[in-house]
């Protein structure tokens, strides 16, 4: 009998398991693919993860990236150094997972990779969890499955508040010139951007959109953007895959079970970001557990809370921006990107230095006449 078994190997599952096996708490991580796996991401983590562990990033770290280029239907470019204490962080998320659980598995905890889960059970005060290889038990359950995952439904959260987003991406082997760039087109979608993040070995470029609208033609796009940096997509892989963005506040809990990462729902509805969240959510899902291990009954109770309280706060002002900024992206571009000092506080939200709390009122006023009375 386990004290938490986890399911989900991503960074919610990882972190999850690296804080309760730290604790002494016996962890099983379910793993339906085998480590590492790809995982379709544009893979930039913000350095402020680092507050939340004891350990060195470096060796999951590909590229770091202090500058950002933003530009408007391939033109109108706007360049700004990021002046933030740590540059933004360029990971391959099939490097960055395994990393972040096997630091989990130094500190004692368990994994079965290439084990997919068949189904749960809630026996009195534990769960069984069947899986394709056998049945395992465990007194807490992590549900970090993904957007994807069946667990939420087996868990019984039917109507998760969440607004699902389409995204595809292209993995390009290249000689980067420039490793240190981060590139954001607008305008040549509609409702979100293109995003190109360097790696050590090429690009990760991807088009997203956040706020529904008309169908549109995600490959011709990327294709048309990746020319512009003299890079042929039709060669490299392509992954279409949804993103589960927050959409609102939610109960996570249930009996003896929390959901954690995107079956969590709690990817940032402005910029698609999903791994810091993630981690988050990782963090305070142990802690809530730990918690609970020692006699806490409410612990899993204020797990929601707190996720509500500190994240959900947060992401409701990127949820207004993003929908102001999506809808009115010309405007949003003039008065948002161009200003003297919007690329650098767009580099420090995705570093982390600064919340959307901290300047949504006053980018909304920009952006809708008449907003705040």
């Amino acid at each position: 009998m386990y004290d938490c078994i986890i399911v989900g190997a991503g960074p919610a599952g990882g972190t999850a398991a690296y804080h309760l096996a730290k604790q002494g708490r016996s962890v099983l991580v379910l793993e339906k693919e085998s480590l590492p796996r790809y995982k379709p991401c544009g893979g930039g983590v913000s350095p402020a993860i680092a507050q939340w562990f004891d350990f060195d990033f470096s060796p999951a770290i590909s590229v770091k990236a202090d500058s950002l280029r933003f530009t408007w239907k391939l033109g109108d470019p706007v360049e700004a150094k990021i002046a933030t204490i740590e540059p933004v962080w360029m990971v391959r998320r099939d490097i960055f997972d395994h990393f972040l659980v096997q630091q989990g598995q130094k500190e004692g905890a368990e994994l079965r990779d290439n084990t997919e889960v068949t189904g749960i059970e809630f026996k009195s005060d534990y769960w069984q969890v069947n899986t394709a290889n056998g049945p395992v038990t465990g007194r807490y359950l992590i549900a970090a499955d993904g957007v994807k995952g069946p667990m939420a439904k087996w868990l019984g959260f039917k109507d998760r508040k969440r607004r699902l987003a389409g995204a595809l991406e292209a993995e390009v082997l290249a000689d980067v010139k420039d490793k240190s760039t981060i590139h954001f087109e607008f305008g040549l979608v509609k409702n979100g951007y293109i995003w190109n993040f360097p790696k050590a070995d090429g690009y990760s470029i991807g088009v997203g959109t956040f706020i529904g609208g008309q169908p549109q033609d995600f490959k011709k796009i990327l294709d048309e953007y990746a020319r512009s940096f003299d890079v042929d997509i039709k060669t490299s892989k392509q992954y279409g895959y949804p993103l589960c963005l927050w959409d609102g506040n939610q109960q996570l809990h249930t009996q003896n079970a929390v959901l954690a990462g995107e079956a969590a729902c709690v990817v940032d509805p402005m910029t698609a970001e999903g791994i810091r969240p993630s981690i988050f959510s990782g963090l305070m899902a142990a802690g809530a557990i730990n918690e609970a291990l020692s006699g806490d009954i409410n612990a899993l109770e204020k797990y929601s809370e707190a996720i509500n309280q500190e994240w959900g706060t947060e992401m409701a002002w990127a949820q207004k921006l993003g929908g102001a900024f999506y809808r009115f992206p010309g405007i949003g571009y003039k008065v948002g990107v161009k200003r003297p000092s919007g690329a650098q506080i767009m580099g420090k939200i995705l570093c982390g230095e600064l919340r959307y709390g901290d300047v949504a009122g006053r980018a909304l006023k920009r952006l809708i006449p008449g907003f705040g009375g």
